[in-house]
């Protein structure tokens, strides 16, 4: 598991306290977070929810330190997101698939189809069937990346739930 620095650390810290501190001026004082709980035992829906913020926050953190760069975030990310489901379904995808999955114009998609060819993790290729559209694949590393980036925050999320049990 990826270990953070104590400053890593006491930024989280620091953004979880501003969001209990939010989340308390909305309910009227209610309890700390993440010592609240209900009459069975079980976590308060703001313990739940800064759990859930304080592993969103982790696995961006671990997005950004297993790819190396700032680029995969936004449209790119989900980009790369299709890219693998749709590698693992056994179905190719268009360029304007892709840009239309991410919410962006054909041609700002181009773009970041062409960063994620710069990082070497996607390749284009015609389609045989129809030589007018662009298949856009992730390459063997791509590929590679993805599932060890799937099994590093997997790790994270197990130990988020045993640790909010």
């Amino acid at each position: 598991m990826q270990q953070f620095s104590s400053q890593e650390v006491a930024e989280l810290k620091s953004r979880i306290d501003a969001i209990h501190e939010l989340l308390a001026g909305r309910g009227g004082g209610m309890s700390a977070p993440t010592t609240a709980r209900n009459g069975a035992g079980e976590a308060s829906p703001q313990a739940a929810l800064l759990n859930q913020l304080s592993l969103s926050i982790q696995i961006r953190r671990i997005r950004r330190n297993h790819f190396g760069s700032a680029e995969l975030a936004g449209p790119i990310w989900d980009m790369m997101l299709d890219l693998m489901l749709a590698e693992s379904q056994g179905r190719a995808l268009s360029a304007s698939d892709l840009a239309t999955g991410a919410g962006v114009p054909l041609s700002s998609g181009l773009r970041m189809i062409s960063a994620l060819e710069r990082l070497g993790l996607a390749q284009r290729s015609i389609d045989e069937r129809d030589r007018r559209r662009t298949i856009v694949q992730l390459t063997a590393d791509g590929t590679d990346r993805m599932a060890t980036y799937f099994e590093k925050i997997g790790l994270v999320g197990q130990n988020n739930q045993t640790l909010a049990a």
